[in-house]
Parts: structure tokens; sequence; C-alpha cells
């Protein structure tokens, strides 16, 4: 491959991976430096070179497969061989023996090729027959489900190339960066800057403020995830490309967690709706240093769009007058939840096994994603339990607690955690039966 005719500007670590003649070749790269743009590179420069060439290119979700493509249709333009681009949606049973569609996109060249987007799903790369790229292969859903599926088919004489940044040890990513099979291209942020890639170093660090997540997403360590509570493995489980999207709210029932900031930390709304037995979500707010009263207004279009039978709110410190507030205004729907450990211990529980039952579906987001395995469980000297976390630049967790509190928002609530709640309690039961 000749990457003179690229007509694009390349680091040298790029550069090094196109010209990689290696037919299995694995790129584990810090974030931000270029991976999807350099493969978006190789696999138009690989299709143009073959005649009726296919490469299908697998990314986590529709959203990730559309910036995917994007690239591609870049560098196929810049080449003057791209010749039409479709996009055709496809329908599959998902394991719940639902009905799901899921769009591909796909970009022909003027000799024959075709370069095929698709978001990850066992069963869909089953279809082809193609030389495969996995994008961001770390945070795919059912990792080893999908390898199964697509390992044969590049055996055949086809190609296979898979970037990521590390997310554990649990997933698929982890043994192949240990097998022999693959040509290895590891560049961490270090040597992403020294060749010339434009980060700074020190803002960078300053702003990740997390050893952990530092070592995992600039110096592309694979972490122990002994002690996360909740794993990359459990989140890559019940993350959908259609949660979070409110224009697929049904008129179900629906459930809100809120966890509360003001100067250093988050405030985060969270909404659920239940769809079957799967806590489905709707939104996800996140407003950082917004005013009370701006707040309040974000509760106020949240109550009217969704009609949501419950809200649970952290009413520990500045809570407590907000949600007092709210229940004025909104009967004893608004239920103020006070953060304590067994509490807390509690909530956690209560979502992991939303996790472990795969009863939950959440964006598939990196913040997010971040957020729910920043927690770690910790047993102190003393045999009691902390849940520990470090304060980012963007969080403290408060995504993972805004989840909790939805889910409990879905459960009985006779269950033990301590709240407060004021109104009359027939007109607040005669005001959720009209809104069920």
């Amino acid at each position: 491959m000749d990457s003179s005719k690229a007509i694009v500007n390349l680091y040298p670590y790029q550069k090094k991976w196109l010209l990689d003649p290696a037919r299995f070749k694995e790129g584990r790269w810090a974030r931000q430096t270029g991976k999807s743009f350099a493969c978006g590179a190789g696999v138009v420069l690989d299709s143009r070179e073959t005649d009726r060439n296919k490469w299908v290119c697998i990314s986590s979700g529709e959203r990730q497969v559309k910036e995917f493509m994007e690239k591609v249709r870049l560098h196929a333009e810049i080449t003057e061989k791209a010749l039409s681009w479709y996009e055709e949606t496809y329908g599959y049973m998902n394991d719940e023996g639902q009905k799901e569609e899921y769009k591909v996109t796909e970009c022909r060249l003027k000799n024959g090729s075709r370069i095929i987007g698709v978001p990850a799903n066992p069963d869909t790369a089953r279809g082809y027959s193609a030389n495969i790229y996995l994008d961001e292969f770390s945070v795919h859903k059912n990792s080893r489900e999908l390898w199964a599926a697509i390992f044969p088919i590049v055996s055949r004489g086809y190609k296979l190339w898979i970037t990521y940044t590390p997310k554990g040890k649990q997933n698929k990513a982890y043994d192949v960066s240990k097998n022999d099979l693959f040509s290895h291209h590891v560049v961490d942020i270090y040597e992403a800057v020294r060749q010339g890639c434009p980060h700074d170093i020190e803002a960078l660090k300053a702003g990740t403020d997390d050893p952990d997540l530092w070592a995992q997403e600039y110096e592309v360590q694979f972490l122990d995830e002994a002690t996360a509570f909740i794993t990359y493995d459990m989140i890559n489980e019940v993350e959908h490309d259609k949660a979070g999207l409110p224009e697929l709210y049904v008129n179900g029932q629906v459930y809100v967690g809120m966890d509360i900031g003001r100067r250093r930390d988050l405030t985060v709304l969270w909404v659920l709706e239940k769809v079957g037995d799967v806590l489905w979500t709707r939104e996800v707010v996140t407003m950082l240093r917004a005013s009370f009263s701006a707040q309040e207004q974000e509760v106020d279009r949240i109550w009217k769009q969704y009609r949501p039978l419950r809200l649970c709110m952290d009413q520990t410190g500045m809570g407590e007058k907000f949600v007092e507030d709210l229940q004025k205004k909104y009967s004893s729907r608004i239920e103020g939840v006070l953060f304590s450990a067994l509490v807390k211990l509690d909530l956690a529980n209560t979502l992991r096994r939303k996790f472990e039952d795969k009863l939950l579906r959440i964006p598939i987001h990196r913040d997010i994603r971040d957020d729910i395995h920043s927690v770690k469980k910790v047993t102190t000297s003393a045999g009691n339990i902390r849940f520990d976390v470090e304060r980012t630049e963007n969080s403290h967790a408060d995504r993972f607690w805004a989840l909790a509190l939805a889910i409990h928002a879905a459960n009985n609530p006779s269950g033990p955690i301590e709240y407060q709640s004021t109104g009359n309690k027939r007109e607040s039961t005669k005001m959720a039966g009209f809104f069920r």
C-alpha cells in the first residue's frame, strides 16, 4: 500500500499502521489520537487497490457507525473513487424475541468495491463474507459472541483489523492484545505527542484528574477490574443505540432519578420508561453550575413531557429545600432520599442487580460508561462497606447515583430507603392512578 496516494497528512504511527501488510492487525491507541481516521483511510486504500473488494466495518452502535463512515466518505472523496452512498434498514429478532431494526451504511467505489458500516451484533455480522474492521472493539456489546461470529469469516483469507482504547480485562480485546497471530500497534499519549499529535499532556492529565482513568485512556493500560463495582463488561451488555432518545418514549410508566449538584458536581436527571420488564433510558440531562431555579425549570419540563409516576432525588444537604419545594408542587410523587451508608449500599446493590439481570438499557456514551464504572466498593478494616470514587472534572459518580435513584423510583416504595413525603395521601393515590 502506497501511503503517498492518501493525500492527507498522517502522523508516523498512522502511516506505520497503513504500511503494515499483516493480515491481522491490532491497534491499541490512546484517546483522540486518530484510530478511526487512519483506519478509514486504510479501508479506502485497500478497497481502491483491489477490484470488487468488500470491507465490513463494525462499530458499537448506529451513531458510531455514522461517525466512522463519514471518515470513509472523506477518504473516498479525496481519492476520487467514491461512486455512491446507500443507507438501508434491516430487521432482526433480539434476545428478548422482539423485532429490532438497524441501519446499514454503504459506500461503493468505482471499481466495484464496497465498504459497509454496521452496528455491532453477532447475528448481523454473520451475514457477510468480507474483510472485517472492529472499531473501538473494547466497548462492543457481547464481544466474545461477536468474535465467535466473525472469526470464522476472516479465517477464509480475509483481513481483520481491530482498534480500541482498553476497557478492563474482561472483554475480548484483552485476549487479542496477547494473541501472537496479530501484528500489534501500541500508541500511548506520550508516543503520539512525540510523533506530532498536538495534545497538551499536562492539561489532559490535570483535566482527567484520575490516575486510573489516565492510565487506561491515555497510557493504554489494561486495569484489573477486581475493585470495580460494575465492570465495563456488565455496562457493555446493557448499552443500546436506541437508549437515551426522547422521541422513542411510548407513553409508558416513567420513573426519574435526580442527583443534585451546584458548584463542583453535576446535577443529573435520569429518565427511565418501563417497557415490559426492561427499564429503558429515555433521557439523561446533565447540568453544571446551574442555578436552582434553572434546575427546577428542567424538572418542570420533564414532568410535563413524561408525567413520571415517581421522581426520587438526593435530599442530603442542599437537596432538603429542593425536595420540599417540589413536593408542594407535585405532591408525594416526589420522594427525597437521605443518603447514608446503608441507603447508598441498598441503592447501589439494586442498580447492580439490574445490570446483572440485563433489565436495563442505557445510552452508548463514554461519559456515562466511565462514570458508572468509576464507583468502587470498599470494605473498611472495621468491616463497614463504603463506595469510593475519584472526583473528576466532569463528575463525582453523579450519573451513577441519578440512575440508582431512578431505579429505586421504579421499585416498590416500601423498600428500606429513608424518605420524607408531604401532601394528602388520598390525593397522591388518585393522581398516581390518573397517570397510569
